[in-house]
C-alpha cells in the first residue's frame, strides 16, 4: 500500500466506515454504547448516523419492543442506511438536520451524537435540539475530537506544529469541540453525569494517513500559502521512514436530562 501527498479524500460513507471498524473506532464507540446503557423496549436517535454503522447495535440493545432512529441530511447517507437495517423493523431512517430533528419532543430515552458537531454551524443549537426531542431521565451519549491535540512525531517539529494548526483552522469548522463537550452541555439544560478523554494511537502510517488525511492536507496547506512546499513534501515524505507515531484525544461525555 502506497500514500500520496494530495491524493483525494475518500468517498465520505467509506471513511467512515473504515474509520469505525478501526481498533480505536470500536473501543470508543463501544464504552459510549455501555455507558448510555440501553433498555430493552426504549427509542433510541442516533443523530447523524451516516451510512448506519451504529444503528445495529442500537437495535440489538432496544429488542423488538424498543426503536431506532437515525437521522441524517445527506441523501447517500441515507441510502446506504437504509440498506444496512432494511432487516430490522425497529430502525426507521429520517432525512433531516441537527438543527431542526424531525421528532416530536420528549419521546426519546437515549440518543448519540458522534463526531457530528465538530461539522455542524451550531453545536448549541443541536445540542438545545437533543434537549428538546429527549424526555426527563433521558441519557445523552456525545462523542468529539479536539483537534488542538493532534501531534504526529517527526524530527520537523515546527512542520508538525504548523500542520495542526492548519487543521484547526482551516480544514475542520469546530475543532476544538470536544473540550467544549461538557459545557455546552449543561448550558443546553444537561447534567453532565461523565467525562471521558481518550487517546487514540496510530503506529501505521497508512492507517494515520487515511484517518487524519496527512497527505491530503498537507497538500491543501502547501496550496493554500499556509507550509511551504519543500518543506510540507520533506515532512509527508519523512513519515513513512521508520517507526510512526500520531494521536489525538477523543472527549466522550455523558448527560442526562
Amino acid at each position: 500500500m502506497s500514500s500520496t501527498l494530495g491524493v483525494s479524500r475518500p468517498d465520505q460513507a467509506s471513511y467512515m466506515l473504515r474509520t469505525a471498524a478501526s481498533d480505536a473506532g470500536r473501543a470508543y464507540k463501544q464504552q459510549l454504547l455501555d455507558l448510555l446503557d440501553i433498555q430493552a423496549g426504549q427509542t433510541a436517535l442516533d443523530v447523524g448516523c451516516g451510512p448506519g454503522t451504529d444503528l445495529p447495535a442500537l437495535a440489538e440493545r432496544v429488542g423488538d419492543s424498543g426503536m431506532v432512529i437515525g437521522v441524517d441530511r445527506d441523501p447517500a447517507m441515507l441510502i446506504q442506511a437504509r440498506e444496512r437495517t432494511g432487516d430490522l423493523d425497529q430502525v426507521e431512517v429520517r432525512e433531516g438536520d441537527v438543527h431542526a430533528l424531525p421528532l416530536v419532543p420528549g419521546t426519546v430515552d437515549r440518543a448519540k451524537a458522534d463526531r457530528v458537531l465538530m461539522h455542524v454551524a451550531e453545536p448549541a443549537d443541536a445540542l438545545a435540539q437533543l434537549h428538546r426531542t429527549t424526555r426527563p431521565g433521558a441519557r445523552v451519549g456525545l462523542a468529539e475530537p479536539d483537534w488542538d491535540t493532534l501531534i504526529v512525531d517527526t524530527e520537523d517539529l515546527e512542520t508538525s506544529r504548523a500542520f495542526t494548526r492548519f487543521i484547526t483552522a482551516e480544514i475542520v469548522r469546530n475543532a476544538t469541540i470536544g473540550r467544549s463537550l461538557a459545557r455546552l452541555a449543561e448550558q443546553a439544560g444537561f447534567h453532565v453525569d461523565t467525562v471521558l478523554g481518550t487517546t487514540p494511537v496510530f503506529q501505521d502510517f497508512h492507517e494515520a494517513d487515511h484517518t487524519l488525511g496527512l497527505g491530503r492536507n498537507m497538500q491543501k496547506a502547501i496550496s493554500d500559502g499556509h507550509i511551504d512546499r519543500d518543506r510540507g513534501r520533506r515532512w509527508f515524505d519523512g513519515l513513512s521512514q521508520g517507526p510512526f507515531y500520531a494521536s489525538f484525544t477523543l472527549v466522550s461525555v455523558i448527560c442526562s436530562r
